[in-house]
């Protein structure tokens, strides 16, 4: 998923910025069920057109630490993606209208959209570990094949 110039294209949560860790799509997949089952929940989640990625919204400062093989996290530029459960807003407006929420990303749809969230966002550490479950999961199907 490509961030650069995400700031422009973003939705607003006051006070809510954001880093993005992206994976493969199949991890990614798993990684969500896992979290909905498991785990304390799931934040919004984004998906590229392809399907080949997914992007998992999680705090800000998590890129500074995220070391995971297999992911990245990415700072996003500026003040970060920002994410409301209201209308469109311009970059620097409080809030919007009312309405669904746009992905912020150009070429990007929801798989979890914010308003269908347990959580505001994912929790890094709770991640890390479905991510690596569903590394485990996928492991063990592929052998058996």
């Amino acid at each position: 998923m490509d961030i650069s110039g995400s700031r422009t294209a973003a939705q607003h949560l006051p006070c809510q910025d954001c880093d993005l860790v992206t994976v493969p799509a199949r991890q990614g997949l798993e990684a969500v069920d896992i979290l909905r089952r498991v785990r304390d929940g799931v934040g919004p989640v984004l998906h590229d057109n392809a399907c080949d990625t997914l992007g998992f919204v999680v705090p800000a400062g998590t890129a500074a630490g995220w070391d995971l093989p297999g992911s990245e996290c990415a700072q996003t530029p500026g003040c970060g993606v920002r994410l409301s459960t209201g209308g469109a807003a311009e970059d620097g407006d409080e809030e919007g209208g009312g309405g669904t929420v746009s992905p912020p990303l150009t070429g990007t749809g929801w798989l979890v959209p914010p308003g269908d969230t347990y959580t505001g966002v994912t929790d890094p550490g709770e991640l890390r570990a479905a991510l690596g479950e569903a590394a485990r999961l996928i492991e063990a199907v592929d052998r058996c094949q």
